[in-house]
């Protein structure tokens, strides 16, 4: 199904060093100027979550002060929102709430202070989750139909061949990186399905996406040119594709989607691009992380690892429960429109409000015993992983196909994968998932 035509034959694309690796490298030049973190309720620092030591602090703040402001953290003053009841209102007054770019965004990060004007503009990345009505409507309804009911259908052969090729590529009784064998080889596959990307080049899209969807490089200042100079080799890429697909006939890829579309063929650059990134880390994170959170889950957890392989008719409302503990986008982000009473707190015009989905999904009011999985919690698809109300992930059924189809040929080939060796957690408040993952398989 992807596209077989070489977009890499007249420039040649980076492919390193990962985000990983020079955030990384960064640190260790310059960790001794990153900010600091000193207020005891600033769940931006990104240290909680490579270290899996997060839960404590949203607990404190989900039974005392569900909505809160912290002031003078590296990202600036900010409300936590970390309940389920308090996420849903604001999600539920989007013109009150603002996702638009041009009053922040979706994610915490701010521009770096020494940008001028011009760049600033330069490198604003519309994109139609960071709308608001109307644009967010017209350009959502584009890409929706790459989503429906009918074309998860038709993607299900497919995705049930190529994760039945990738699980028996597997070796048993040897150590291998789940997230790198699994997660990303899936979800990189599925990515270049759903663009008509050339398959050969496909790992460029997980380049792309680490780049794109890592905050943190934002407190790196060193890093912030190089990052566009990848956002302006994706854009490349991608601009060769658009004109393929301006030549031929309508398809059922999303850049021919999207060319063929009023909502859509006449975005700008900046537009262009921003939309790539939403599409490929939208598609490309949430999913592959939580491939991996699944596998951790089971084996942290071994009572559901065998509610798992003695009753594989658990396997959908599992889904949402992995879905549910892992959250693989920790927050989003939302800014006020104008004065506004939220559950007694006074919010400014301009206010920041994150949206701390990692934390409504252990929501002691609405999930009994949040901290430990339960494949037949029976209220598992009240998570808020993939958002609430306009914004809702666009591409939740394919996600969640995906992972069902996962965990069904897992069990079909009684695969028990083991976790024997290194775990490492992505350093980030946004990104909420695994780098590495040692595992062994055995059969059940």
């Amino acid at each position: 199904m992807a596209s077989q035509a070489n977009a890499s034959e007249k420039f040649k694309y980076r492919t390193a060093p990962s985000a990983t690796d020079a955030f990384e490298g960064w640190l260790k030049d310059h960790g001794k100027e990153l900010p600091v973190h000193t207020h005891p309720r600033d769940v931006s620092r990104s240290d909680i979550y490579v270290e899996d030591r997060w839960q404590p602090i949203f607990a404190e703040m989900r039974a005392t002060e569900p909505v809160n402001k912290v002031t003078g953290t590296p990202y600036g003053d900010f409300w936590n929102v970390t309940t389920v009841k308090a996420i849903q209102h604001v999600e539920a007054l989007p013109e009150l709430y603002s996702s638009s770019w041009d009053k922040g965004g979706i994610t915490i990060g701010e521009p770096p202070k020494d940008v001028t004007p011009e760049e600033l503009q330069e490198r604003r990345l519309p994109m139609f989750i960071a709308m608001d009505r109307p644009e967010h409507t017209g350009q959502r309804r584009t890409v929706a139909p790459a989503f429906t009911p009918a074309e998860i259908d038709y993607l299900a052969t497919e995705v049930r061949m190529r994760t039945a090729t990738v699980l028996d590529s597997l070796p048993y009784g040897e150590e291998f990186d789940w997230v790198e064998k699994v997660s990303i080889e899936l979800t990189t596959g599925m990515l270049a399905i759903l663009f008509g990307f050339p398959w050969e080049d496909r790992h460029l899209l997980t380049f792309w996406s680490d780049w794109a969807g890592d905050v943190e490089l934002g407190l790196a200042r060193e890093l912030q040119d190089v990052r566009w100079e990848i956002f302006g080799e994706m854009a490349q890429y991608f601009q060769s594709l658009w004109m393929d697909r301006m030549g031929k006939p309508p398809s059922r890829d999303l850049i021919s989607i999207m060319v063929h579309s009023a909502a859509m063929n006449q975005m700008s650059p900046q537009e262009f691009m921003g939309n790539l990134i939403l599409l490929i880390v939208g598609g490309n994170d949430t999913t592959r992380n939580t491939m991996s959170g699944i596998v951790h889950a089971l084996h942290t957890f071994p009572d559901q690892r065998a509610v798992f392989e003695s009753d594989p008719s658990v396997i959908p409302n599992a889904v949402q429960e992995c879905i549910r503990f892992q959250t693989p986008l920790a927050h989003m982000r939302r800014t006020a429109t104008a004065d506004a009473d939220l559950f007694g707190h006074q919010i400014k015009a301009g206010d920041k409000l994150v949206l701390w989905y990692i934390s409504a999904n252990r929501d002691e009011e609405v999930f009994t015993d949040p901290d430990k999985i339960d494949l037949r919690r029976p209220n598992a698809r009240r998570n808020l992983a993939f958002g609430y109300g306009i914004h809702r992930c666009v591409g939740a059924r394919l996600a969640e196909l995906q992972l069902k189809i996962l965990m069904e040929e897992m069990h079909a080939r009684r695969m028990r994968v083991n976790i024997t060796g290194k775990v490492e957690r992505v350093r980030a408040n946004f990104v909420h998932g695994f780098r590495h993952m040692d595992v062994t398989l055995e059969k059940f």
